[in-house]
């Protein structure tokens, strides 16, 4: 049960996702053609006001079908309907009728063209695979023609809608936080609940219930604690506990490095606390947002130098982790929920093609340029990036599997 609420999780994180693209289309006139969870083949479809709308086979993600987002070329259908026109050689005066306007930059005439070209696709002797493979590629010419088309859209918009889809993560993050707040509060304390056996705190002779009042002889507080931990960089700490209302000095514990932040293996007692107010909730759910931000920036970094493998994850490991979450208390669960939309907001916003950061990048170069990028440019280029997240994805899974 804890892992098919996990998945639903992770699904309205993707149903909020591309909700932030659909309904921000719609505002700046560009009409989407489709709306799905997850991708292709579909296990089921509906049609309405000429939006199809989906569920499909594949739960890695989710996806807006928005109208042309690549001006259409000659090109584009002398590759898509090859096999049409070896077939059917008729189709070449049809193909070359729309060739032709398209290259002079003639939209509405390479659009009424199109029309008879569909005609003789749909009259032509061709296979029933290479018919839909043609009415694939005219849809996409069509909708690349459509008054309502991406790339025919101002520079603000195709932003706008690019960014809705990480901006909605994002949001739902900042808010879900603020609710928890409100909900209740956890203040930490000194002393410790449990320890990682395989961690030095363990090692050096703490115990769950020691109280810890000083490091390195200087006293500290709740908030003290993993700060000073952190400062060490590894170097020795004396820690000073309260152990049955004595005061004991341990051993020298050197903290050790994971996930690329300091720690002795400890997790603190917390004691619940009344709710914040809705002002002081945002202040701390905004704190919390650009704290993981920053840390999960410095994850980045790490990867760029061949450095934080481990830490990434799957959607596998996603799924394990917040059914884990969901044992511990449904507020554990919403906690990690934010923590995982947030997270989806910052990925998505790496420069790389096909993620939405990529499209924002292209969107911004080709309105200094003052002219589109070349289809076979964006091809390139999403060739490097799909490979790039393929790669991140297969670590992750390999980690998820691992452990």
């Amino acid at each position: 049960m804890n892992v098919l609420v996990s998945i639903l999780g992770l699904a309205l994180l993707i149903l909020v996702h591309e909700a932030g693209h659909f309904f921000t289309a719609l505002a700046v006139k560009m009409r989407p053609r489709k709306f799905y969870i997850g991708f292709p083949p579909a296990v089921a479809k509906v049609k309405r006001n000429g939006i199809e709308y989906g569920i499909g086979a594949i739960p890695l993600g989710g996806y807006v079908k928005i109208p042309g987002m690549h001006r259409p070329a000659g090109p584009d259908l002398d590759v898509g309907l090859e096999r049409a026109r070896k077939e059917a050689p008729e189709l070449t005066g049809p193909i070359a009728r729309v060739e032709r306007p398209l290259e002079a930059g003639d939209l509405e005439g390479a659009r009424a063209a199109l029309a008879e070209l569909e005609a003789a696709v749909a009259a032509a002797d061709i296979s029933p695979s290479t018919r839909a493979a043609a009415e694939r590629v005219l849809r996409d010419i069509d909708d690349g023609l459509a008054p309502d088309a991406y790339w025919r859209a101002g520079v603000w918009k195709r932003v706008a809608v690019i960014a809705a889809g990480p901006g909605t993560n994002l949001a739902f993050a900042i808010v879900l936080f603020a609710i928890l707040f409100m909900l209740g509060t956890t203040q930490a304390t000194r002393t410790i609940a449990s320890l990682d056996t395989a961690k030095p705190a363990a090692k050096a002779g703490m115990r769950p219930g020691d109280e810890i009042v000083a490091i390195n002889g200087q006293p500290v507080g709740p908030d003290d604690i993993a700060a000073r931990i952190v400062a060490s960089k590894g170097r020795p700490l004396r820690i000073t506990v309260v152990r049955d209302g004595r005061r004991v000095t341990l051993p020298p514990v050197r903290a050790v490095k994971t996930a690329g932040r300091y720690v002795i293996g400890i997790r603190l007692e917390g004691v619940e606390g009344p709710g914040e107010s809705p002002p002081a909730a945002f202040r701390k759910s905004f704190q919390v947002t650009w704290d993981v931000t920053t840390e999960i920036g410095k994850s980045l970094l790490r990867l760029s130098r061949g450095q934080g493998k481990e830490e990434i994850s799957s959607p596998v490991g996603i799924v394990q982790g917040s059914s884990e979450a969901l044992k511990q208390g449904f507020e554990t669960y919403l906690s990690v929920l934010g923590l995982i939309s947030l997270s989806l907001a910052l990925l998505n916003l790496l420069p790389l093609l096909p993620l939405d950061g990529g499209h924002i990048t292209f969107s911004i170069i080709e309105g200094v340029r003052g002219r589109a990028v070349p289809r076979h440019v964006y091809e390139k280029v999403s060739a490097v990036g799909i490979a790039l997240v393929l790669l991140l994805f297969f670590t992750g899974l390999s980690n998820d599997l691992g452990n």
